[in-house]
Protein backbone atom coordinates (compact mmCIF):
# COMPACT_ATOMS: atom_id res chain seq x y z
CA UNK A 1 0.00 0.00 0.00
CA UNK A 2 1.35 3.42 -1.30
CA UNK A 3 1.78 5.49 2.10
CA UNK A 4 1.74 9.59 1.79
CA UNK A 5 4.65 11.82 2.23
CA UNK A 6 3.92 13.55 5.47
CA UNK A 7 5.16 17.17 5.19
CA UNK A 8 8.50 17.02 8.34
CA UNK A 9 7.23 17.43 11.91
CA UNK A 10 9.05 20.61 13.62
CA UNK A 11 10.60 19.10 16.12
CA UNK A 12 13.20 21.12 17.87
CA UNK A 13 12.79 24.19 15.52
CA UNK A 14 11.59 27.20 17.57
CA UNK A 15 12.66 29.46 13.92
CA UNK A 16 9.94 30.60 12.32
CA UNK A 17 11.79 31.32 9.28
CA UNK A 18 13.09 27.57 9.47
CA UNK A 19 9.61 26.29 10.07
CA UNK A 20 8.41 27.61 6.51
CA UNK A 21 12.04 27.50 4.63
CA UNK A 22 12.08 23.57 5.32
CA UNK A 23 8.04 23.28 4.51
CA UNK A 24 7.70 21.58 8.21
CA UNK A 25 3.87 21.45 9.55
CA UNK A 26 2.64 24.73 10.95
CA UNK A 27 -0.09 25.71 12.81
CA UNK A 28 -1.57 28.55 12.04
CA UNK A 29 -1.13 31.04 15.03
CA UNK A 30 -0.66 34.20 12.88
CA UNK A 31 -4.66 35.25 13.99
CA UNK A 32 -4.22 35.28 17.37
CA UNK A 33 -0.99 37.74 16.66
CA UNK A 34 -3.09 39.70 14.54
CA UNK A 35 -5.45 40.25 17.30
CA UNK A 36 -2.64 40.52 19.71
CA UNK A 37 -0.08 43.35 18.14
CA UNK A 38 -3.80 45.61 17.39
CA UNK A 39 -4.87 45.04 21.08
CA UNK A 40 -1.76 46.78 22.89
CA UNK A 41 1.10 48.30 22.70
CA UNK A 42 2.60 45.86 25.48
CA UNK A 43 1.63 42.99 26.36
CA UNK A 44 2.90 39.64 29.08
CA UNK A 45 2.26 36.20 28.13
CA UNK A 46 2.42 33.58 30.48
CA UNK A 47 2.70 29.68 29.35
CA UNK A 48 4.59 26.55 31.04
CA UNK A 49 7.98 26.03 28.99
CA UNK A 50 8.34 24.14 25.57
CA UNK A 51 4.70 25.27 25.36
CA UNK A 52 5.46 27.31 21.48
CA UNK A 53 6.29 30.60 23.18
CA UNK A 54 9.85 30.98 21.70
CA UNK A 55 8.21 30.10 18.61
CA UNK A 56 5.56 32.24 18.89
CA UNK A 57 8.19 35.15 19.52
CA UNK A 58 10.27 34.32 16.23
CA UNK A 59 6.96 34.04 13.97
CA UNK A 60 6.44 37.78 15.32
CA UNK A 61 10.07 38.52 14.55
CA UNK A 62 9.41 37.53 11.01
CA UNK A 63 6.46 39.50 10.85
CA UNK A 64 7.31 42.91 12.07
CA UNK A 65 10.77 42.55 10.02
CA UNK A 66 8.10 42.61 7.25
CA UNK A 67 9.33 39.27 6.09
CA UNK A 68 6.04 39.06 3.78
CA UNK A 69 7.42 35.67 1.68
CA UNK A 70 7.12 33.55 4.91
CA UNK A 71 3.07 34.15 5.82
CA UNK A 72 1.78 32.88 2.38
CA UNK A 73 -0.78 30.92 2.71
CA UNK A 74 -1.29 31.89 6.49
CA UNK A 75 -4.44 33.63 7.89
CA UNK A 76 -2.02 37.11 8.54
CA UNK A 77 -1.18 37.21 4.82
CA UNK A 78 -5.04 37.81 3.94
CA UNK A 79 -5.47 41.10 6.17
CA UNK A 80 -1.52 42.77 6.19
CA UNK A 81 -1.13 45.50 3.29
CA UNK A 82 1.83 46.91 4.45
CA UNK A 83 4.19 45.03 5.61
CA UNK A 84 6.29 47.51 7.03
CA UNK A 85 10.03 46.61 8.35
CA UNK A 86 10.55 47.63 11.99
CA UNK A 87 14.42 47.28 13.66
CA UNK A 88 13.11 44.59 16.13
CA UNK A 89 15.50 43.64 18.99
CA UNK A 90 14.48 39.96 20.44
CA UNK A 91 16.36 39.00 23.23
CA UNK A 92 16.23 35.74 24.80
CA UNK A 93 16.78 34.91 28.53
CA UNK A 94 16.34 31.11 28.51
CA UNK A 95 20.30 30.66 28.32
CA UNK A 96 20.51 33.15 31.49
CA UNK A 97 19.89 30.61 33.66
CA UNK A 98 21.87 28.70 36.16
CA UNK A 99 24.19 32.00 36.48
CA UNK A 100 26.01 34.20 39.41
CA UNK A 101 25.54 38.29 39.49
CA UNK A 102 28.62 38.74 37.77
CA UNK A 103 27.84 35.90 34.98
CA UNK A 104 24.14 36.91 34.29
CA UNK A 105 25.93 40.62 33.86
CA UNK A 106 28.13 39.63 30.85
CA UNK A 107 25.19 37.66 29.28
CA UNK A 108 23.14 40.55 29.14
CA UNK A 109 25.95 42.56 28.14
CA UNK A 110 27.04 40.24 25.10
CA UNK A 111 23.31 40.27 23.93
CA UNK A 112 23.60 44.23 23.60
CA UNK A 113 26.28 43.61 21.69
CA UNK A 114 25.06 41.65 18.85
CA UNK A 115 22.95 44.33 18.08
CA UNK A 116 25.31 47.87 18.91
CA UNK A 117 27.59 46.11 16.25
CA UNK A 118 24.65 46.34 14.06
CA UNK A 119 23.90 49.70 15.04
CA UNK A 120 27.13 51.44 15.00
CA UNK A 121 27.52 52.18 18.70
CA UNK A 122 31.08 51.53 19.18
CA UNK A 123 31.80 53.22 22.68
CA UNK A 124 29.27 51.70 25.08
CA UNK A 125 27.86 52.62 28.22
CA UNK A 126 29.03 50.52 31.46
CA UNK A 127 25.59 49.19 32.88
CA UNK A 128 23.23 47.42 30.73
CA UNK A 129 20.37 49.84 31.09
CA UNK A 130 22.23 52.64 29.56
CA UNK A 131 23.21 50.65 27.00
CA UNK A 132 19.86 49.73 25.96
CA UNK A 133 18.28 52.56 25.89
CA UNK A 134 20.99 54.08 23.98
CA UNK A 135 20.38 51.15 21.30
CA UNK A 136 16.74 51.78 20.95
CA UNK A 137 17.59 55.43 20.55
CA UNK A 138 19.99 54.54 17.46
CA UNK A 139 18.04 52.27 16.25
CA UNK A 140 15.18 54.28 15.88
CA UNK A 141 17.62 57.10 14.80
CA UNK A 142 18.99 54.79 11.77
CA UNK A 143 15.96 53.36 10.58
CA UNK A 144 13.40 56.37 10.94
CA UNK A 145 11.01 53.26 12.09
CA UNK A 146 9.86 52.87 16.15
CA UNK A 147 11.33 49.89 17.67
CA UNK A 148 10.10 46.38 18.24
CA UNK A 149 11.46 44.66 21.16
CA UNK A 150 10.84 41.30 21.79
CA UNK A 151 11.85 39.47 25.09
CA UNK A 152 11.35 35.38 25.43
CA UNK A 153 11.70 33.65 29.01
CA UNK A 154 11.98 36.99 30.57
CA UNK A 155 11.90 35.25 34.06
CA UNK A 156 14.56 32.47 32.89
CA UNK A 157 17.25 33.67 34.70
CA UNK A 158 15.03 34.13 38.25
CA UNK A 159 13.36 31.15 38.02
CA UNK A 160 15.74 28.44 39.24
CA UNK A 161 16.61 30.94 42.07
CA UNK A 162 13.16 31.26 43.38
CA UNK A 163 13.37 29.58 46.19
CA UNK A 164 16.87 30.92 47.67
CA UNK A 165 16.43 33.97 49.87
CA UNK A 166 19.87 34.94 48.86
CA UNK A 167 20.45 34.66 45.40
CA UNK A 168 17.02 36.06 44.19
CA UNK A 169 17.11 39.62 45.24
CA UNK A 170 20.79 39.94 43.71
CA UNK A 171 19.37 38.25 40.49
CA UNK A 172 16.17 40.25 40.94
CA UNK A 173 17.86 43.46 41.10
CA UNK A 174 20.19 42.85 37.66
CA UNK A 175 17.32 42.02 36.00
CA UNK A 176 15.25 44.76 37.07
CA UNK A 177 18.04 47.62 35.56
CA UNK A 178 18.13 45.65 33.08
CA UNK A 179 14.52 46.42 31.74
CA UNK A 180 13.92 49.60 33.21
CA UNK A 181 14.22 51.42 30.10
CA UNK A 182 11.51 50.10 28.49
CA UNK A 183 9.05 52.74 30.19
CA UNK A 184 11.36 55.72 29.26
CA UNK A 185 11.48 54.51 25.92
CA UNK A 186 8.17 55.00 25.19
CA UNK A 187 8.51 57.48 22.19
CA UNK A 188 10.75 55.17 20.45
CA UNK A 189 8.98 51.94 20.76
CA UNK A 190 6.35 50.16 18.27
CA UNK A 191 5.10 47.10 20.31
CA UNK A 192 6.48 45.57 23.36
CA UNK A 193 6.27 41.93 23.65
CA UNK A 194 7.34 39.65 27.01
CA UNK A 195 6.99 35.79 27.23
CA UNK A 196 7.65 34.10 30.56
CA UNK A 197 6.36 31.61 33.11
CA UNK A 198 5.46 33.95 36.24
CA UNK A 199 4.85 36.61 37.54
CA UNK A 200 8.14 38.74 39.42
CA UNK A 201 6.34 41.65 40.30
CA UNK A 202 9.21 43.63 42.26
CA UNK A 203 10.84 43.73 38.54
CA UNK A 204 10.13 47.23 36.43
CA UNK A 205 8.16 45.59 33.78
CA UNK A 206 5.28 44.45 36.25
CA UNK A 207 5.89 48.06 38.76
CA UNK A 208 6.61 50.42 36.57
CA UNK A 209 4.78 49.64 33.17
CA UNK A 210 1.67 50.08 34.16
CA UNK A 211 0.47 49.72 30.57
CA UNK A 212 1.26 46.34 29.96
CA UNK A 213 -1.51 43.80 28.96
CA UNK A 214 -0.99 40.52 30.87
CA UNK A 215 -3.22 38.16 27.78
CA UNK A 216 -2.07 35.15 29.74
CA UNK A 217 -5.80 34.39 31.28
CA UNK A 218 -7.74 36.43 27.85
CA UNK A 219 -10.36 33.74 26.72
CA UNK A 220 -10.29 35.13 22.78
CA UNK A 221 -6.32 34.32 23.31
CA UNK A 222 -6.46 30.72 25.08
CA UNK A 223 -4.94 28.68 21.93
CA UNK A 224 -2.56 31.43 21.05
CA UNK A 225 0.33 28.47 22.17
CA UNK A 226 -0.20 25.04 22.56
CA UNK A 227 -2.25 22.74 20.05
CA UNK A 228 -6.26 22.75 20.34
CA UNK A 229 -8.01 19.58 19.70
CA UNK A 230 -9.47 20.62 16.92
CA UNK A 231 -6.21 22.17 15.29
CA UNK A 232 -4.90 18.10 16.22
CA UNK A 233 -7.94 16.94 14.60
CA UNK A 234 -7.95 18.61 11.00
CA UNK A 235 -4.59 19.58 10.53
CA UNK A 236 -3.02 16.59 11.69
CA UNK A 237 -5.06 13.65 10.97
CA UNK A 238 -2.79 12.03 8.98
CA UNK A 239 -0.09 12.03 11.70
CA UNK A 240 -3.10 10.24 14.14
CA UNK A 241 -3.20 7.59 11.37
CA UNK A 242 0.54 7.13 10.96
CA UNK A 243 0.48 6.73 14.89
CA UNK A 244 -2.47 4.18 14.90
CA UNK A 245 -0.80 2.17 12.13
CA UNK A 246 2.42 1.87 13.76
CA UNK A 247 0.87 0.74 17.39
CA UNK A 248 -2.32 -1.49 15.62
CA UNK A 249 -4.81 1.07 17.35
CA UNK A 250 -7.86 2.13 15.48
CA UNK A 251 -8.07 5.40 15.03
CA UNK A 252 -10.64 6.16 17.50
CA UNK A 253 -7.79 4.19 20.60
CA UNK A 254 -4.96 6.69 18.92
CA UNK A 255 -7.32 10.08 19.39
CA UNK A 256 -8.01 8.91 23.09
CA UNK A 257 -4.55 7.52 23.94
CA UNK A 258 -3.65 11.18 22.80
CA UNK A 259 -6.04 12.53 24.99
CA UNK A 260 -5.46 10.92 28.09
CA UNK A 261 -1.33 11.28 27.65
CA UNK A 262 -1.38 15.10 26.66
CA UNK A 263 -4.70 16.60 26.33
CA UNK A 264 -5.98 18.99 29.57
CA UNK A 265 -4.50 22.20 29.50
CA UNK A 266 -6.53 25.36 30.00
CA UNK A 267 -4.94 28.67 30.77
CA UNK A 268 -8.36 30.26 31.35
CA UNK A 269 -11.89 29.56 31.44
CA UNK A 270 -13.72 29.03 28.86
CA UNK A 271 -10.65 27.74 26.94
CA UNK A 272 -10.73 25.21 24.08
CA UNK A 273 -8.78 21.83 25.17
CA UNK A 274 -5.11 22.13 24.70
CA UNK A 275 -1.96 19.18 23.82
CA UNK A 276 1.21 20.10 24.72
CA UNK A 277 2.53 21.00 21.60
CA UNK A 278 6.55 19.41 22.79
CA UNK A 279 5.24 16.15 23.77
CA UNK A 280 2.16 15.84 20.88
CA UNK A 281 5.40 16.28 17.91
CA UNK A 282 7.41 14.51 19.78
CA UNK A 283 4.45 11.38 20.02
CA UNK A 284 3.86 11.49 16.02
CA UNK A 285 7.37 12.20 15.23
CA UNK A 286 8.31 8.80 17.28
CA UNK A 287 5.20 6.69 16.54
CA UNK A 288 5.11 6.18 20.43
CA UNK A 289 3.87 7.30 23.76
CA UNK A 290 6.23 8.51 26.17
CA UNK A 291 6.37 11.50 28.77
CA UNK A 292 8.73 13.56 26.35
CA UNK A 293 8.06 17.14 28.30
CA UNK A 294 8.61 15.79 31.40
CA UNK A 295 11.89 13.73 30.80
CA UNK A 296 13.12 17.16 28.99
CA UNK A 297 13.96 18.36 32.47
CA UNK A 298 11.97 18.80 35.70
CA UNK A 299 13.16 21.92 36.81
CA UNK A 300 15.30 22.24 40.64
CA UNK A 301 12.97 25.10 41.96
CA UNK A 302 9.57 23.59 41.85
CA UNK A 303 10.24 20.13 43.49
CA UNK A 304 12.25 23.14 46.52
CA UNK A 305 9.11 24.86 46.32
CA UNK A 306 7.18 21.71 47.06
CA UNK A 307 9.19 20.28 49.73
CA UNK A 308 9.11 24.05 51.36
CA UNK A 309 5.17 24.36 50.90
CA UNK A 310 5.10 20.95 52.48
CA UNK A 311 2.82 20.08 49.49
CA UNK A 312 1.82 16.22 49.66
CA UNK A 313 0.97 14.57 46.09
CA UNK A 314 -2.75 14.75 46.67
CA UNK A 315 -2.30 17.82 47.19
CA UNK A 316 -2.22 18.66 43.49
CA UNK A 317 -5.65 17.34 43.15
CA UNK A 318 -8.67 19.74 42.86
CA UNK A 319 -7.15 22.57 44.05
CA UNK A 320 -9.76 25.65 44.40
CA UNK A 321 -8.50 28.97 43.78
CA UNK A 322 -9.76 32.44 43.34
CA UNK A 323 -8.26 34.55 40.37
CA UNK A 324 -6.67 36.84 42.61
CA UNK A 325 -4.51 34.17 43.34
CA UNK A 326 -3.13 33.85 39.85
CA UNK A 327 -1.63 37.03 39.89
CA UNK A 328 0.08 36.37 42.89
CA UNK A 329 3.95 37.88 43.02
CA UNK A 330 6.19 35.16 42.88
CA UNK A 331 8.86 36.55 45.38
CA UNK A 332 5.83 36.69 48.05
CA UNK A 333 4.23 33.78 47.43
CA UNK A 334 1.89 32.42 50.33
CA UNK A 335 1.01 29.55 48.15
CA UNK A 336 2.67 27.20 45.57
CA UNK A 337 -0.22 26.68 43.77
CA UNK A 338 0.35 29.49 40.93
CA UNK A 339 3.51 28.35 40.15
CA UNK A 340 2.37 24.83 39.76
CA UNK A 341 -0.30 26.55 37.41
CA UNK A 342 2.21 28.77 35.66
CA UNK A 343 4.48 26.13 35.05
CA UNK A 344 2.11 23.95 33.49
CA UNK A 345 1.35 20.81 36.52
CA UNK A 346 -1.93 22.08 37.56
CA UNK A 347 -4.37 23.39 34.77
CA UNK A 348 -7.75 24.75 35.08
CA UNK A 349 -10.74 22.20 35.12
CA UNK A 350 -13.48 24.00 36.07
CA UNK A 351 -14.88 27.66 36.78
CA UNK A 352 -18.07 28.23 39.60
CA UNK A 353 -19.07 31.98 38.36
CA UNK A 354 -21.20 32.50 41.45
CA UNK A 355 -18.15 32.15 43.74
CA UNK A 356 -15.38 32.94 41.72
CA UNK A 357 -13.45 30.11 42.40
CA UNK A 358 -11.31 27.90 40.02
CA UNK A 359 -10.83 24.19 40.27
CA UNK A 360 -7.25 23.21 39.35
CA UNK A 361 -5.77 19.71 39.03
CA UNK A 362 -2.90 17.40 37.09
CA UNK A 363 -4.14 18.00 33.36
CA UNK A 364 -3.00 14.77 32.29
CA UNK A 365 -1.21 10.98 32.44
CA UNK A 366 2.47 12.63 31.70
CA UNK A 367 1.91 15.16 34.39
CA UNK A 368 0.88 12.42 36.90
CA UNK A 369 3.49 9.88 36.12
CA UNK A 370 6.15 12.43 36.05
CA UNK A 371 5.24 14.43 39.12
CA UNK A 372 4.70 11.37 40.96
CA UNK A 373 7.88 9.93 39.91
CA UNK A 374 9.58 12.98 40.53
CA UNK A 375 7.97 12.98 44.56
CA UNK A 376 8.71 9.59 45.21
CA UNK A 377 12.17 9.75 46.47
CA UNK A 378 10.34 11.55 49.35
CA UNK A 379 8.39 8.52 50.47
CA UNK A 380 10.41 5.93 49.52
CA UNK A 381 14.40 5.90 49.39
CA UNK A 382 14.57 4.64 46.48
CA UNK A 383 17.13 2.38 44.55
CA UNK A 384 15.86 3.86 40.81
CA UNK A 385 16.20 0.67 38.73
CA UNK A 386 14.70 -1.91 41.57
CA UNK A 387 12.05 0.69 42.54
CA UNK A 388 10.70 0.98 38.58
CA UNK A 389 11.09 -2.91 38.22
CA UNK A 390 9.05 -3.58 41.04
CA UNK A 391 6.38 -0.58 40.04
CA UNK A 392 6.34 -2.63 36.57
CA UNK A 393 5.87 -5.97 38.24
CA UNK A 394 2.54 -4.17 40.63
CA UNK A 395 1.08 -2.68 37.43
CA UNK A 396 1.16 -6.17 35.89
CA UNK A 397 0.09 -8.16 39.08
CA UNK A 398 -2.93 -5.09 39.60
CA UNK A 399 -4.07 -5.44 35.90
CA UNK A 400 -4.59 -9.08 36.53
CA UNK A 401 -6.66 -8.08 39.92
CA UNK A 402 -4.12 -9.87 41.56
CA UNK A 403 -3.56 -7.95 44.43
CA UNK A 404 -1.97 -9.96 46.89
CA UNK A 405 1.05 -10.24 44.48
CA UNK A 406 0.87 -6.56 44.14
CA UNK A 407 1.25 -6.31 48.02
CA UNK A 408 3.58 -9.10 48.61
CA UNK A 409 5.75 -7.47 45.71
CA UNK A 410 5.68 -3.86 47.80
CA UNK A 411 6.21 -5.31 51.00
CA UNK A 412 9.37 -7.14 49.94
CA UNK A 413 10.62 -3.95 47.92
CA UNK A 414 10.09 -1.60 51.11
CA UNK A 415 12.12 -4.31 53.20
CA UNK A 416 15.18 -3.42 51.02
CA UNK A 417 14.96 1.00 51.33
CA UNK A 418 16.72 2.86 53.89
CA UNK A 419 14.66 4.66 56.34
CA UNK A 420 12.33 7.46 55.55
CA UNK A 421 11.64 10.51 57.49
CA UNK A 422 7.70 10.57 59.08
CA UNK A 423 7.48 6.85 58.15
CA UNK A 424 6.01 6.17 61.58
CA UNK A 425 3.14 8.12 60.68
CA UNK A 426 -0.25 6.74 58.85
CA UNK A 427 -0.24 10.26 56.46
CA UNK A 428 3.39 9.36 55.01
CA UNK A 429 2.07 5.97 53.88
CA UNK A 430 -1.11 7.05 52.68
CA UNK A 431 0.72 9.58 50.45
CA UNK A 432 2.99 6.81 49.27
CA UNK A 433 0.39 4.92 48.34
CA UNK A 434 -1.13 7.60 46.69
CA UNK A 435 1.99 8.47 44.55
CA UNK A 436 2.86 4.67 43.55
CA UNK A 437 -0.78 4.38 42.42
CA UNK A 438 -0.59 7.36 40.60
CA UNK A 439 2.16 5.85 38.64
CA UNK A 440 0.73 2.76 37.91
CA UNK A 441 -1.66 5.11 35.69
CA UNK A 442 -4.94 4.60 38.00
CA UNK A 443 -7.15 7.13 39.37
CA UNK A 444 -6.63 7.77 43.01
CA UNK A 445 -8.34 10.39 45.69
CA UNK A 446 -7.34 10.25 49.50
CA UNK A 447 -9.87 11.10 52.18
CA UNK A 448 -13.28 10.62 50.22
CA UNK A 449 -15.78 11.96 51.91
CA UNK A 450 -18.70 8.89 52.52
CA UNK A 451 -22.29 9.96 54.72
CA UNK A 452 -20.83 8.07 57.56
CA UNK A 453 -16.65 8.92 57.73
CA UNK A 454 -14.02 9.18 55.42
CA UNK A 455 -11.85 7.02 53.44
CA UNK A 456 -8.23 6.91 53.53
CA UNK A 457 -8.11 6.31 49.69
CA UNK A 458 -10.49 5.13 46.70
CA UNK A 459 -8.48 3.86 43.47
CA UNK A 460 -11.16 3.39 40.21
CA UNK A 461 -9.60 0.86 37.38
CA UNK A 462 -11.97 -0.65 34.63
CA UNK A 463 -12.64 -3.39 36.75
CA UNK A 464 -13.44 -1.89 40.13
CA UNK A 465 -13.48 0.26 42.98
CA UNK A 466 -11.03 -0.29 45.51
CA UNK A 467 -11.94 1.42 48.87
CA UNK A 468 -8.43 1.51 51.30
CA UNK A 469 -8.36 1.70 54.59
CA UNK A 470 -4.54 1.94 56.43
CA UNK A 471 -3.97 1.55 60.35
CA UNK A 472 -0.05 1.83 61.82
CA UNK A 473 0.72 -0.95 63.96
CA UNK A 474 -3.05 -2.75 64.11
CA UNK A 475 -4.00 -5.52 62.28
CA UNK A 476 -5.79 -5.50 58.58
CA UNK A 477 -9.00 -6.65 60.46
CA UNK A 478 -9.78 -3.97 62.21
CA UNK A 479 -9.20 -1.65 59.20
CA UNK A 480 -11.86 -4.13 56.68
CA UNK A 481 -14.02 -3.62 60.15
CA UNK A 482 -13.38 0.03 59.74
CA UNK A 483 -14.65 0.18 56.16
CA UNK A 484 -18.14 -2.63 57.32
CA UNK A 485 -18.94 -0.51 60.51
CA UNK A 486 -18.83 2.68 58.42
CA UNK A 487 -20.40 1.22 55.55
CA UNK A 488 -18.03 3.11 52.70
CA UNK A 489 -19.09 0.55 50.05
CA UNK A 490 -22.95 2.30 50.05
CA UNK A 491 -21.49 5.37 48.58
CA UNK A 492 -20.34 3.57 45.28
CA UNK A 493 -22.99 0.82 45.08
CA UNK A 494 -24.66 2.54 42.18
CA UNK A 495 -21.06 2.81 40.17
CA UNK A 496 -21.81 -0.53 38.34
CA UNK A 497 -18.31 -1.74 39.32
CA UNK A 498 -17.07 -4.60 42.00
CA UNK A 499 -16.62 -3.19 45.52
CA UNK A 500 -13.36 -4.14 46.65
CA UNK A 501 -12.78 -3.45 50.34
CA UNK A 502 -8.72 -3.51 51.13
CA UNK A 503 -7.27 -3.15 54.58
CA UNK A 504 -3.55 -2.73 55.59
CA UNK A 505 -1.53 -2.71 58.44
CA UNK A 506 1.71 -1.19 58.26
CA UNK A 507 4.79 -1.69 60.57
CA UNK A 508 6.89 1.06 61.58
CA UNK A 509 9.28 -1.32 63.13
CA UNK A 510 9.89 -2.66 59.78
CA UNK A 511 8.62 -0.21 57.94
CA UNK A 512 6.60 -1.74 55.89
CA UNK A 513 3.49 -3.58 55.41
CA UNK A 514 2.69 -5.47 58.33
CA UNK A 515 -0.41 -7.74 56.67
CA UNK A 516 -3.13 -7.01 54.56
CA UNK A 517 -6.66 -7.83 53.55
CA UNK A 518 -9.01 -8.36 50.82
CA UNK A 519 -12.97 -8.32 50.58
CA UNK A 520 -14.47 -8.07 47.32
CA UNK A 521 -18.51 -7.42 47.22
CA UNK A 522 -20.75 -7.05 44.36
Amino acid sequence: METKQLKRLPVGIQTFSEVIDLDCLYIDKTEYIWNMIHLSKYIFLSRPRRFGKSLLVSTLQAYFEGRKDLFQGLFIETVEKEWTAYPVLRFDMSMGKHMEKDQLERYLGNRLVEYEVKYGITNPATDSNDRLTALIQAAYKQTGKKVVILIDEYDAPLLDVVHEDTQLPVLRNVMRNFYSPLKASDPYLQFVFLTGITKFSQLSIFSELNNLTNISMFPEFAGICGITKEEVLTQMQDYIGRLARANEWTIEETINQLKQQYDGYHFTWPSPDLFNPFSLLNAFNANRLENFWFSSGTPTYLIEMLRRFHVAPSDMSKMQVLASDFDAPTENMASITPLLYQSGYVTIKEYNRATQLYTLDIPNTEIRVGLMDSLLPNYVDMRKEAGNTTIAKMYLALLHENLDEMFSLLQAYLLTVPYCNNANSEGHYQQMFYVIFSLLGRYVEVEVNTPTGRVDMVMKTDKAVYLFELKLNMSAQAAIKQIDLKDYASKFALCGLPIVKVGINFDPNRRTIGDWKVVTTG
